[in-house]
């Protein structure tokens, strides 16, 4: 009996070392458990919709967006038309400035030799009355002024007859 005994208590301990051994191996798995846990738990990135609700979606961000961006296409073209406006006007006073200094260039050399008949004639006044000469004198700058002024409106009549040719070209 005592060797009956030897073995079930032999028997007992190896079966408790294997228990032992197991609870070792099942403790070392469990330990690392909660590591586990969030490694393998799925986290949801994209979420699938329907395509219906996306058009939705999409239809309501439209109707949304769309009054601003006609306002901003609107203000900028107003803001383009003004500044094409002022790159015209500058263009027109350009050629009107232009055209002043080209004929001034002209009047000059002929207002020379204009000029030294006039003072000719005021001599010879002169030697006739002072103030014949002095009228006279007054009536040769009126002329000059008149003349100056008729070719500045001559000019800015041509300039606005290409503005207005321009205008209904563009519509």
């Amino acid at each position: 009996m005592a060797a009956s005994l030897s073995s079930s208590v032999s028997s007992l301990r190896s079966s408790l070392q294997l228990l032992d051994s197991s609870i070792n191996i099942l403790d070392n798995g469990v330990n690392d458990f909660p590591r586990l846990s969030k490694v393998l738990q799925t986290t949801r990135h994209f979420e699938l919709l329907p395509e219906p609700t996306l058009r939705e979606a999409q239809q309501s961000l439209l109707d949304e967006i769309t009054p601003s961006i006609t306002h901003l296409l609107h203000v900028a073209s107003k803001h383009v038309d003004r500044l094409a406006r002022r790159e015209q006007s500058l263009k027109a006073k350009c050629e009107l400035q232009e055209g002043r200094l080209s004929s001034n260039e002209g009047h000059l050399s002929a207002n020379n030799s204009q000029g030294q008949s006039a003072k000719l004639q005021s001599r010879r006044l002169m030697s006739d009355g002072g103030s014949k000469a002095a009228e006279l004198r007054k009536l040769i700058q009126k002329k000059e002024r008149l003349k100056y002024a008729v070719e500045r409106l001559e000019l800015q009549s041509r300039q606005r007859e290409r503005e207005l040719r321009k205008s209904m070209a563009a519509q």
